[in-house]
């Protein structure tokens, strides 16, 4: 590219970058997102508050170190526990899963959608 274009590249780009300036200072949200700002400066020069003290205020659990466990990383969701209870026994099943050997005798022995119908809520 010789020079002479690239100067023409660079000016356009500055154009365009200069009427995207001109449009985002008319914008009312960036306005008032301004006016926040510098009220916000000058309540935390008023109270000798910094940025730091205004988070820790805000959200205290930031940057509260956490302990150093490794904990090995779940991928998925914990499983809900599910208590079913059989109407003619009143015996009860807790299980996370549906690979209970309680479960599955019921399940062949009453059908899957009537063992369903007896999970608690």
């Amino acid at each position: 590219m010789s020079r002479l274009a690239e100067f023409r590249a660079a000016e356009k780009a500055l154009q365009q970058q200069l009427a995207q300036l001109e449009s985002l200072k008319n914008d009312a949200g960036l306005k008032k997102e301004i006016e926040f700002e510098q009220k916000l400066q000058e309540l935390m020069k008023q109270y000798g508050k910094g940025l730091r003290d205004v988070i820790a205020i805000l959200d205290p659990s930031h940057g509260v170190p956490r302990l150093a466990v490794h904990t090995p990383r779940q991928t998925r969701r914990p499983r809900v526990l599910k208590v079913y209870e059989n109407p003619h026994t009143g015996e009860l099943i807790e299980t996370k899963g549906g690979n209970h050997r309680g479960l599955k005798a019921w399940k062949l022995q009453y059908g899957a959608a009537t063992v369903d119908s007896w999970l608690r809520g």
